[in-house]
């Protein structure tokens, strides 16, 4: 039993070890790096505390408009004095005793009845401000949305071109021992050796450059999306970039206007600027509240002759407060919130023309993206058809050395370009569907 509980625990640290390992060298699709990184970020949890701040602070408000009820408990030692005794030719009798140990117990409940829209206003401002809060969540949201786009998307880039810095690598190796055999031969010139020797030299430092690119793309990745940089995770090697069709700019616009979170949290602050005016008015009106007391005192002072037990007793009553003379400070108050309501709403106008300018420009550079790749895709197979025909007849000696290694840089060239437009189509989509506030579709 012994041996094979041991086996038993050592095939089950085996399969935990095997499925970390298959966790840690996962190959991480688009969507699913979006999901980790929106799991996994410090940032959006932070932006996120705001929003439960803003909510608590909320409800700390509201609670000022319901009823308060408060205990209070308090017991005396006094000093001893003589009581005082009334004689009569009845006899004597004592009026206020001397009591020493002095015991009060007080319920209070009060009721605001109103407060000139001041506990409304402060209400409306503290909802407003969880509603802004929630937005600017959403603008958060979004934000490490696209920067998961971005590095997601400048990895791929960096993958690619190293497939074709690699490639580029091969294709000058064979270009090299084909000249090295016609050298041999004495159909070419020393001249044409080193010429290829040199284009090899430089197509492996781009081959170094390229790797190190990638591994950096990689770190930001894990960093972007909240894993540890020395996760063994990757994404897939190729991926299905369509351009789809575009929407005319006028909706696009008209969608950013609408669906914009620092849009929709500059109009919560708008109208939390608006109850703030009103909250600054609510000294010209009276305070008016509704309160009621329980006491339970040994002795209770309202009952004459005092006596050294506990007695309940009661009062309601509505209490009025105005503010007859502050020197202006309601004036002032009044002013600064009518002044931040003003900056509020120029502040809402120069956000909205931003948007607008920004929706404008992402819409042109997303066009132009998707006008390069048709471009970069019929150089790609020209450059691939002139190397194919300058190496065949590189091979049987009507080319010259120099023409070869010119296709070779611009097959290069081409598929660099390519994957460059390729990647900055989706970039700029990222771009246009961040600055639109969702999908293009």
């Amino acid at each position: 039993m012994g041996i094979r509980k041991y086996l038993t625990n050592i095939l089950s640290v085996i399969i935990i070890f095997s499925g970390f390992i298959s966790a840690q060298e996962k190959t991480l699709t688009l969507d699913e790096s979006i999901q980790i990184g929106l799991e996994n970020s410090n940032m959006l949890h932070s932006s996120k505390m705001k929003v439960n701040y803003a909510n608590a602070r909320l409800s700390e408000i509201n609670t000022g408009r319901l009823p308060s009820l408060k205990f209070t408990g308090a017991y005396t030692r006094l000093s001893p004095i003589t009581p005082f005794i009334l004689a009569t030719p009845f006899g004597t009798f004592n009026i206020s005793p001397s009591i020493l140990d002095n015991y009060n117990l007080k319920l209070t409940l009060q009721q605001p009845l109103f407060t000139g829209f001041r506990l409304s206003s402060s209400s409306n401002i503290a909802e407003y401000n969880y509603k802004a809060a929630e937005e600017g969540f959403n603008k958060d949201k979004q934000d490490l949305i696209y920067n998961i786009k971005n590095a997601y998307w400048n990895l791929f880039k960096a993958k690619k071109v190293k497939e074709v810095t690699d490639q580029n690598v091969e294709q000058v190796k064979a270009h090299l021992t084909n000249i090295k055999n016609f050298y041999e031969q004495g159909l070419s010139t020393k001249n044409d050796l080193l010429k290829v020797q040199v284009q090899l030299s430089e197509s492996e430092l781009r081959q170094i450059d390229a790797k190190n690119a990638v591994k950096l793309a990689r770190i930001s990745l894990f960093n972007v999306i909240g894993l540890p940089l020395n996760t063994g995770s990757e994404i897939p090697d190729s991926v299905d970039i369509k351009t789809g069709r575009v929407n005319d700019l006028d909706s696009y616009i008209e969608k950013a206007l609408d669906n914009r979170p620092e849009l929709k949290a500059m109009q919560y602050n708008i109208k939390a600027g608006e109850a703030g005016v009103t909250l600054a008015e609510s000294n010209w009106y009276p305070q008016i509240y509704l309160a009621g007391n329980y006491y339970y005192s040994k002795p209770n002072q309202r009952i004459f002759p005092a006596e050294n037990k506990f007695n309940d007793t009661w009062d309601v009553g509505v209490s009025v407060q105005v503010d007859l003379w502050n020197w202006g400070s309601t004036v002032d108050k009044t002013d600064q919130a009518e002044a931040q309501l003003e900056e509020v709403k120029d502040s809402y106008k120069i956000v909205k023309d931003n948007i607008v300018l920004e929706v404008n420009s992402n819409f042109l550079n997303l066009e132009q993206s998707k006008d390069k790749i048709a471009v970069a895709e019929e150089s790609v197979s020209q450059a691939k058809e002139n190397y194919r025909v300058t190496d065949e007849t590189f091979k049987k000696g009507l080319a010259l050395n120099s023409d070869l290694l010119d296709s070779e840089v611009a097959l290069l060239q081409a598929n660099t370009n390519y994957i460059q437009a390729l990647v900055d189509y989706e970039l700029a989509k990222a771009r246009l569907e961040k600055s639109i506030g969702g999908n293009l579709k």
